[in-house]
């Protein structure tokens, strides 16, 4: 593939998982892309989904955690933003 190409869908893949997340970091970019991709498999093609979570319940075991462990960053990292929005300025500035 174009490197260049390579190179711009990662940023775009990071970017995405700091404003999911809050943090960029490979470790959390990966678990986002593995979300990202699930959640489109699962939603254009529930069926394959539900075949391979049965042929591998701790895989879907996995996934589920993948999906909590995404779901509660984007919720710590929502209530941080509307708590630092809401936080009136220091007197004098």
């Amino acid at each position: 593939m174009n490197p260049v190409f390579d190179q711009e869908f990662e940023a775009l893949v990071e970017k995405f998982a700091e404003l999911l997340t809050g943090c960029s970091n490979p470790e959390t970019v990966e678990k986002v892309r593995k979300w990202a991709v699930y959640n489109h498999i699962h939603k254009s093609m529930p069926a394959l989904t539900n075949h391979w979570n049965q042929n591998h319940p701790e895989a879907k075991r996995e996934v589920r955690l993948l999906f909590e462990e995404i779901r509660s960053l984007n919720e710590a990292w929502r209530a941080q933003r509307s708590a630092d929005t809401a936080t009136p300025p220091p007197a004098g500035e």
